[in-house]
């Protein structure tokens, strides 16, 4: 038989089983410490993945492009600007020229950034601009000194259509981008030296870029709108 203090020592170590208040509350700590050095990480990891999605969709995008480009005598998409007038908005912008490219893309998700909390609401779950450049002669784009002249009804030039063979710089032409810096806070545009973004190039490659990557355009911004010398002209060195 078991003497009562044997009894008694064998209850004690059942209770121990559980946590005290103190232990529960380290713990409890402990866990809070490690997910404070986490989390950050595991957002990077995340923002870095949705970076990565976003870059295939612009690869398949400048696919698209280059199936349009085939089926039109290697003539890049133009039409009357601007493509609305209630609400304005124009071919450069996301849902301007998203109509035009429709027929050649399977998956219209591609025209959407995962991180881009703007675009389901404002245009139409379209997170990518195209250039004027390719839509306005390098004479035209070179007139237009004020970044007022991608949206001002009464500064618009009358869009004329411009041929892949025109492009001298074809690795460093942007063609599409990212109009946000959606990777990056998602604050800034292009026009601004802020936040990074994916650019397209008229080669097909992708990369992504901080602004402050760009060459200033004809507006001071880096805009790759109003690339200095247009289509003929560079973004990048």
């Amino acid at each position: 038989m078991f003497s009562k203090s044997r009894m008694e020592n064998k209850g004690y170590h059942r209770l121990r089983k559980g946590f005290t208040l103190i232990e529960l509350l380290v713990v409890l700590s402990i866990v809070s410490v490690l997910a404070a050095i986490l989390f950050p990480a595991f957002s990077k990891a995340r923002e870095k993945s949705h970076q990565i999605v976003c870059m295939s969709n612009l690869r398949q995008i400048g696919l698209a492009f280059s199936l349009y480009l085939q089926d039109y005598d290697e003539t890049f998409p133009c039409a009357q600007d601007p493509v609305s007038v209630s609400p304005y908005y124009w071919l450069w912008m996301g849902r301007g020229w998203r109509k035009l490219l429709t027929p050649y893309i399977v998956n219209l998700n591609i025209l959407y950034c995962p991180s881009d909390s703007t675009a389901p609401v404002k245009w139409e779950s379209t997170s990518y601009g195209y250039s004027m450049c390719f839509y306005h002669s390098p004479e035209q784009i070179n007139q237009m000194k004020d970044k007022s002249y991608t949206y001002d009804p009464g500064k618009i030039f009358p869009s004329i259509p411009q041929k892949l063979h025109s492009v001298r710089f074809p690795a460093q032409k942007a063609m599409v981008a990212e109009w946000l810096d959606n990777h990056t806070g998602g604050k800034f545009g292009w026009w601004s030296w802020e936040g990074s973004r994916n650019y397209l190039f008229v080669d097909g490659h992708v990369k992504f870029l901080n602004a402050r990557r760009i060459l200033p355009a004809n507006d001071g911004w880096p805009d790759i709108n109003l690339t200095i010398n247009g289509l003929e002209g560079r973004d990048i060195e």
